[in-house]
């Protein structure tokens, strides 16, 4: 594996080497938001490179000045490829010096992540959370249906989805509020209306659509492997007793629209192809148009840590995306299948990532298994749901042999409700 001769970028646990060069947008102090790259500690202006000549005439188009990566990731696989090859040879140590030994650019270009506020990397098109994690639906379903009736019919034979709403995804660091809404309480038969009480996170991997389609268009598996850019971390947070009330028959809307928060590098699917695993056993055979004719599934750790401002965070779970039973181009396939136009930015959730122990239980419904066991965690905080002014951190990444491809963080906090009514 090739070093970078930028700091910190060669350490083990780093997020950001050589190998990752996640995209997203970052500002500094009365400077306009604009597109950068994270390599180690630091965040490398895209923009400062193109205007220097660094990058080829392809980048031209890529919009780098702009508040989205959006314009970059619509010019599609030739130009993401070689991009990735500029970047990587202007970073590695035995690379290109044109960046390195040039101190005025370097200085322009190369500045400290502590440094730089981190933005929304993408315009989202439209937002689509799945329900992809068969752990997950069996849990969910044991809960609110019973073990004999846990997985759907349709479930094993296509991913099954909601659409959300994408004015509501949020980079990391942005507050949450609990949100309001009916809900049933437990021996009455009509519905009040407040905060919710049962507000949860959901650990997801986020799949972000860089080449779009025409309406009336559809994809194979393989080529809807071709028009994903890269992933995120997602937390979809829910509320679990808006969501029981409203979701018959029709299923989520309020319980999900608070906020969906992203972490705020999109890793590109260069940097994880080592890290490509084969697909699970199947329940039954899946229809013709969902065959895989690659391994698309990852191995990716995710993490998830709760605290408060008062008590350090202490690890809530521990699961990985193997655990996923469809992968990403079989989303997006199935996504386009009705000729549904799929559009450069749209964002796909996995659903909630479950493995089959419960500390790899993505979520507190399943971990506290529909508020019937409370949560203990090692920092002393016990859990059934999320209170106001818990935080909850995501991590994720691939590991490498001394290298891992990381994700940054993904954290948000619970900030009270609204009062109602409104004055």
């Amino acid at each position: 594996m090739r070093h970078s001769w930028v700091l910190g970028a060669n350490e083990p646990e780093c997020d950001f080497p050589l190998a990752n060069l996640p995209y997203g947008v970052f500002s500094t102090p009365g400077s306009a938001p604009r597109c950068g790259v994270a390599i180690g500690d630091s965040v490398v202006d895209l923009a400062a490179l193109s205007d220097a000549g660094l990058l080829g005439a392809v980048a031209a188009d890529c919009g780098f000045e702009q508040d989205t990566i959006n314009a970059f990731m619509a010019q599609g696989r030739t130009v993401w490829d070689a991009i990735r090859a500029d970047l990587t040879e202007l970073l590695a140590k035995d690379g290109r010096a044109a960046l390195r030994d040039n101190a005025r650019l370097r200085e322009t270009a190369l500045l400290p992540l502590g440094s730089v506020s981190l933005h929304l990397p993408f315009r989202v098109g439209g937002y689509t959370d799945f329900f992809a994690g068969r752990q997950h639906a069996v849990n969910s379903g044991t809960i609110l249906r019973g073990a004999n009736n846990a997985l759907t019919p349709n479930w094993p034979h296509m991913p099954i989805a909601y659409n959300g709403r994408a004015s509501s995804v949020v980079v990391s660091g942005t507050p949450v509020r609990r949100p309001l809404g009916q809900f049933l309480v437990e021996g009455e038969e009509g519905p009040h209306f407040g905060p919710s009480r049962r507000l949860d996170i959901e650990v997801e991997f986020g799949v972000v659509v860089g080449k779009p389609t025409a309406h009336g268009d559809i994809l194979s598996v393989a080529e809807a492997h071709d028009h994903i850019f890269g992933f995120v971390l997602l937390n979809d947070w829910s509320a679990r007793d808006i969501q029981r009330w409203e979701g018959q028959p029709l299923g989520p809307f309020q319980s999900k629209a608070s906020a969906t928060t992203i972490s705020p590098w999109v890793v590109p699917q260069a940097a994880l192809a080592a890290f490509r695993v084969q697909s699970p056993e199947r329940d039954v055979p899946l229809l013709p148009y969902l065959h895989e004719q690659a391994d698309y599934c990852f191995d990716i750790n995710i993490e998830a840590w709760l605290g408060t401002d008062s008590v350090e965070p202490a690890r809530l779970v521990s699961t990985n995306t193997r655990h996923l039973y469809y992968s990403a181009p079989q989303l997006l396939a199935h996504h386009s299948i009705s000729g549904c136009r799929m559009q450069v930015g749209d964002l796909l959730g996995s659903g909630t990532i479950s493995g089959p122990e419960r500390p790899q239980f993505g979520c507190m419904m399943e971990q506290s298994w529909g508020g019937r066991d409370p949560i203990q965690l090692d920092n002393g905080l016990e859990r059934i749901f999320l209170e106001d002014g818990d935080s909850v951190r995501m991590t994720g990444w691939a590991q490498g042999e001394g290298y891992r491809i990381g994700f940054g963080v993904c954290d948000g906090q619970i900030l009270p409700a609204h009062a109602w009514p409104k004055r």
